[in-house]
């Protein structure tokens, strides 16, 4: 009969290097004692999930904060998946969060001493493996076809049996090498599957920097590590990746749990120490239709895809900022007290990390975006929101480019007061929000009617226009307009505080703060908007007389 090695030189006959060639090709990395290796490896098959911006956050910090190396693979073995061009846009959009690898594969090129960093140009590193293993008798080649995987499948269902191909039911493991060398000859196709030692009855047990010290049922699967198209399926390549890469941890979500004896028996059999696993609680969202928590979804939920919020115009440090917060328990206390500055600064730990799924909070991440763009200077406010609208918001470019600087003035209202105001949390929206202040956009909300309170008659409302119009003046500092406008409230019937008008509620036709609010929706269409006096600052005298005119017109 022939020998192991002989049926390994038959299926790889042009293999000539050894596994201690690769290893004198892919030394131990030099680092400093400590430093972790971190990765992220994404497969080009679609768009960044924020799941995924999350884990590689976390690479990313976990090799910066102890010296170390993060690098990003990408795992293209699965040509059938493969969408063209998405690797490239995984890159760019992890850069836009300053999500930025030391090296590996960098969309146009790649960088680094451990490549090739893309699967598919690894294959032949992959076939010294696998012909490391066949030599071994870890490995041997499967001709099962289909319809006989079915039948297996079908035959387990039947008997309530675990499913997959093991023990009895791995067919080919129990033929000898020389029936595997005549089918072969024959032109029989097949693929290489790797020969557990284990029993699912058995447990191992493992250590997860995440989970700490849990048991697991032992791999038992003979699985696919060689398909017929001459690549790696994922968990063989990763084990020869992770390992020439010299990557010392592997964080991941925690989906990948129940893959890890696959992994742990993988490195065991090639005689290599496994890296570090770290398996991060995934991201959960309350599903509107059931009431439970499920994961976050591709086809269901916006907030998947990290386009989502870099289309929508949220700062992308408010996103980081906020997956952090689910990342480590003592982040969001540390990021206040350190007035949302110097996150580089911060000590990532996987001790700190919730092991439940959390749920996706807009509203925290809101407050984070409106911390951030509160924090901006003016120059940069009209910068980034420059950038965004003129790829995102042509409409909103427009206005901006027209006049940056009055635009610059709308957003930095109150911002130089001790408590700067902090209204707008992405600039996606910044058109429904400040589109008030341009002319036109004015003049096509007049074409609805404006939202006036019920119990004010038009002549009252616009008897106090006109008496604003007359009177109000807007040279004069904030505190002296506001009581210039109160005075002149009073003057035409409306009570000067909330006690008088208590007292005697009939006296009066309401409070300084209703013909405040016909003066906002006058000059804004709306009830709510930046402090009025900085409203009309911005507009002028001129446009502000201009809209009070048209309403009044409108009202008569």
């Amino acid at each position: 009969m022939i020998s192991n090695k002989e049926l390994a030189n038959i299926i790889f006959p042009d293999i000539k290097e050894t596994i201690e060639d690769l290893e004198k090709r892919y030394p131990a990395r030099k680092l400093p004692e400590g430093a972790e290796v971190t990765r992220f490896a994404p497969s080009p098959t679609g768009f960044l999930h924020t799941g995924s911006l999350f884990t590689s956050m976390i690479c990313r910090k976990v090799a910066s904060q102890t010296g170390g190396i993060f690098y990003i693979r990408l795992e293209d073995t699965d040509t059938k998946r493969e969408i063209q061009g998405s690797g490239e846009q995984l890159l760019s959009q992890l850069k836009i969060f300053n999500v930025i690898p030391d090296e590996g594969y960098l969309g146009d090129h790649e960088e680094g001493n451990y490549g090739p960093y893309i699967q598919s140009k690894r294959a032949d590193l992959y076939k010294v493996a696998i012909k490391y293993l066949i030599e071994k008798g870890r490995a041997y080649p499967c001709f099962c076809t289909p319809e006989e995987l079915d039948e297996i499948r079908k035959e387990q269902e039947k008997n309530k049996l675990n499913p997959g191909y093991y023990g009895e039911f791995a067919r080919c493991r129990f033929l000898s090498n020389d029936m595997a060398k005549e089918k072969i000859e024959n032109g029989e196709p097949f693929v290489i599957r790797f020969r557990s030692n284990g029993n699912h009855l058995n447990k191992i047990m493992v250590h997860d920097l995440v989970h700490g010290d849990f048991e697991i049922a032992q791999n038992d699967q003979d699985i696919v590590i060689y398909k017929g198209d001459g690549l790696p399926t994922y968990h063989f390549a990763h084990c020869v990746d992770d390992h020439f890469m010299r990557t010392t941890t592997v964080i991941r979500g925690e989906e990948w749990i129940s893959s890890l004896p696959i992994h742990v028996e993988l490195f065991e059999a090639m005689g290599w120490k496994a890296p570090k696993y770290a398996h991060l609680p995934v991201i959960m969202k309350i599903d509107e239709t059931t009431g439970n928590k499920r994961k976050l979804s591709k086809r269901k939920d916006n907030e998947a895809a990290v386009s989502y919020f870099i289309e929508d115009g949220y700062p992308a440090e408010a996103l980081i900022m906020y997956l952090m917060t689910i990342a480590n328990t003592n982040f969001e206390e540390w990021i206040l007290n350190n007035k949302f500055e110097g996150m580089q600064d911060f000590t990532f730990s996987f001790d700190k990390m919730c092991l439940d799924g959390a749920l996706f909070d807009t509203g925290k991440l809101n407050f984070f975006a409106r911390e951030i763009i509160g924090k901006m200077s003016r120059k940069e406010v009209i910068e980034r929101a420059s950038a965004y609208s003129k790829e995102f918001k042509p409409e909103l470019y427009e206005l901006i480019k027209r006049n940056p600087d009055f635009f610059g003035d709308i957003m930095y209202i109150e911002k130089d007061k001790e408590n700067p105001r902090k209204d707008y949390e992405k600039f996606g929206d910044l058109i429904e929000r400040i589109g008030f202040f341009y002319e036109e956009k004015y003049d096509a909300l007049l074409e609805n009617p404006l939202p006036f309170n019920e119990k004010a008659t038009k002549e009252d409302i616009i008897e106090i226009l006109e008496a604003l119009k007359a009177d109000l003046s807007l040279e004069q500092d904030e505190q002296s307009w506001f009581n210039n406008m109160k005075e002149i409230a009073v003057k035409h019937g409306y009570a000067g505080n909330r006690g008088e008008y208590k007292a005697n509620p009939e006296a009066f036709k309401g409070l300084v703060g209703d013909v405040a609010e016909i003066l906002r929706i006058t000059l804004s269409g709306r009830k709510n908007s930046p402090n009025l006096y900085y409203v009309m600052r911005i507009l002028g005298k001129k446009e502000c007389d201009r809209r009070i005119d048209k309403v009044i017109s409108l009202l008569k």
